[in-house]
């Protein structure tokens, strides 16, 4: 199939998805309700299916794997990002009828520094293939940056394990918003809805924009498991960044829909750790043992599965 027409199907789709989520549903301000998140959460999963579907019939049963693994990988992830959402938002004082639009900037900015991280990942992967060795009969060539990112992730999935830090985070402390806070004034209203304010003539910098910019740094720490993941299931960039593109859109309805719930899915987060060492180990042996993308799919929904079902039971006793 021809990469450019798939490329284009996909920005069309977008387009029109963010133009009808922000220009005719969210023209106005609102509390977003529990149905509204479910609807838009169904519609961003059913878009997003349809579209691997579309993958499976013009390009490959394969690729449509990988899209629905690294897609279901991204999503996963993701719920941890709903966890710091949460504390973002009560940190800055944001209230429910602002979080839409922080959402919907924030994670839109997102999607430009994943195509980053995406395609410069892929590149520096070409760039760091040892040369080939013979290891027990079999050729084999390593890569040094695949390695290291195998590594992170299964370190970044044992110490999920360990018990949270439950002080309060300080979002306010990172070189970033010290550094917005020194250049611009800092009101503490926010009720006009902008992130910019302009009183008597001077313009101050409200907690809206703080806390979209706290977002797009959450995002950016987020993406250095989620995107070196990803990279275990394919080296297709089309494949990996559409998927990628279709999960952090559809994280915003999520947000809604599981922020005051988040809470009781307490195993989540050790499923998500599950996830992170599994797919370390699959890139540490795929030059000796390859797993298929079924397989992968396979266990990844599992884990999710196995997690949920283990929260609700720890919630019931």
């Amino acid at each position: 199939m021809n990469e450019t027409l798939l490329l284009i199907i996909f920005a069309v789709v977008i387009i029109i998805m963010l133009m009808l989520d922000l220009g005719l549903f969210n023209k106005k301000e609102h509390v977003v309700s529990t149905k509204e998140a479910g609807i838009w959460t169904i519609v961003w999963i059913t878009v997003s299916l349809l579209f691997s579907v579309f993958i499976n019939f013009e390009y490959s049963s394969e690729k449509a794997l990988e899209f629905l693994s690294a897609y279901l990988i991204e999503k996963s992830l993701s719920l941890d990002n709903i966890f710091v959402f949460v504390l973002i938002f009560g940190f800055y004082k944001i209230e429910d009828i602002h979080k839409h639009k922080v959402l919907f900037w924030g994670i839109l900015g997102a999607i430009v520094f994943r195509a980053i991280f995406i395609f410069s990942g892929l590149w520096l992967i070409e760039l760091t293939y040892l040369p080939e060795v013979v290891i027990f009969g079999m050729p084999v060539r390593f890569n040094i940056l695949l390695t290291i990112f195998a590594i992170i992730l299964i370190t970044a999935g044992i110490k999920s394990f360990k018990p949270e830090d439950n002080k309060e985070k300080d979002f306010g402390n990172n070189i970033v918003i010290r550094s917005i806070k020194r250049l611009f004034t800092v009101t503490d209203n926010c009720d006009s809805g902008h992130f910019i304010e302009n009183i008597n003539g001077v313009k101050y910098i409200t907690p809206l924009l703080l806390a979209m910019v706290t977002i797009e740094l959450s995002d950016v720490v987020f993406a250095v498991d989620s995107i070196p993941a990803i990279f275990a299931i394919s080296k297709d960039p089309i494949i990996l960044y559409t998927s990628n593109i279709f999960a952090i859109l559809g994280l915003r309805s999520m947000f809604f829909l599981l922020s005051n719930i988040i809470n009781y899915f307490s195993s989540l987060k050790q499923g998500i750790a599950v996830i992170l060492i599994f797919i370390g180990i699959k890139m540490l042996i795929e030059d000796f043992y390859s797993i298929s993308s079924l397989t992968s799919l396979i266990v990844i929904a599992g884990i999710i599965v196995i997690s949920i079902l283990l929260s609700l039971v720890k919630k019931n006793k």
